[in-house]
């Protein structure tokens, strides 16, 4: 529950400057479908403010919290029954676990001390009371013992699993957004006052300055925040007075309305729009997620069933017209079942001041 642990932009966001065609991209035979839903729920409303009030009230005596794959209630894990207590009061259902927030965190320090090895990820799955461990296929077989030598010693607060493609920042060259002579996704329009803006990831603005939406095109956007590593997020500024629509692009002809934003749930259902696989669907499993990229850790991120592929960095994580995430990379996707990461875009709001709209 607590996160604390811490281009053609084909703009996954449509982008209606007169001038430029933004969010049209190289056209297409025929729509694309939208997945359907993946296995998961749909968090309302409700449940995304009440996760956060418990979250703030409780502290360390919940352990997090995850939407019931049958029932959809949000189930708030605590270890003591004054705090169970407060959640049934709250209406939420209450869930006693063994281990806390810290206890998972004090595990997750010390994979970070023993076991910090490039193609890992760890992150606090509320569901199963664990943290959960990933090891792409880079992990050598002597740097695997290694881990699962860390490992033993947390006993069942850990689960390993190995997830066969490498987790990469996806970053392509093509033509979409273009910026440091890569192409990106833009992940949601934001507003502060009058001045617009787009949030994309902080390993794409981190190369990039001046970004434009097709190559060698006219400038639509100017850098004026980036952070990567620990962090994974980046904004950049309209050089234009237009005002561009809030929308994700869907793929399809349509798009979805972009009204509020809020930190994901394990359990509840996801979208990712992006310029190469454009929408995919997938299920939160973790959060506060450590991944080990070779270039340096991104801190409190959150892992999802998502499919994804290069270039799709930057690109939106969103559940209906709720805001999640800004595309970070992956380990890659078999068949419909992937790995994609995601900063919280709530993180990056805050941090620049401005809000989705």
């Amino acid at each position: 529950m607590r996160r604390t642990l811490r281009a053609r932009i084909c703009l996954s966001v449509l982008l209606t400057l007169p001038a430029v065609g933004l969010g049209t991209g190289t056209a297409h035979a025929a729509p694309d479908p939208v997945p359907s839903p993946a296995p998961g729920v749909t968090a309302s409303p409700g449940q995304y403010a009440l996760d956060s009030t418990l979250e703030r009230t409780l502290g360390d005596r919940s352990a997090g919290s995850y939407l019931d794959s049958e029932t959809g209630e949000l189930v708030v894990t605590v270890i003591d029954q004054s705090a169970a207590d407060e959640v049934r009061a709250s209406g939420a259902r209450a869930e006693l676990v063994e281990r806390s927030t810290a206890q998972l965190e004090a595990a997750m320090n010390v994979l970070e001390t023993k076991a910090k090895i490039t193609g890992t990820s760890w992150g606090i799955d509320p569901s199963t009371n664990q943290v959960a461990i990933e090891a792409d296929r880079s992990v050598s077989a002597l740097s695997m013992a290694r881990l699962t030598r860390v490992a033993a010693t947390l006993g069942d607060a850990v689960r390993i699993a190995r997830v066969p493609g490498v987790f990469t920042k996806e970053v392509a060259g093509g033509d979409a957004i273009y910026g440091g002579g890569v192409r990106c996704s833009a992940a949601f329009n934001a507003a502060k006052g009058t001045v617009r803006y787009f949030v994309t990831a902080g390993h794409c603005t981190n190369l990039g300055a001046t970004w434009s939406a097709t190559s060698g095109g006219a400038a639509i956007g100017t850098r004026e925040g980036t952070s990567f590593p620990t962090n994974d997020y980046g904004i950049v500024r309209y050089t234009g007075t237009d005002q561009p629509a809030g929308n994700v692009n869907l793929y399809n002809g349509g798009y979805q309305d972009i009204a509020s934003a809020a930190d994901a749930i394990v359990g509840q259902a996801v979208r990712k729009s992006g310029s190469t696989t454009h929408v995919t669907a997938g299920t939160v499993t973790a959060v506060n997620v450590t991944v080990n990229y070779g270039d340096g850790p991104v801190y409190g991120m959150v892992r999802t069933t998502a499919c994804s592929a290069g270039g799709d960095s930057g690109g939106a994580h969103f559940a209906g017209s709720v805001a999640l995430g800004i595309h970070s990379g992956s380990a890659g996707c078999t068949g419909t079942n992937g790995s994609a990461i995601h900063q919280p875009v709530s993180e990056a709001l805050a941090a620049y001041g401005v809000t989705v709209y």
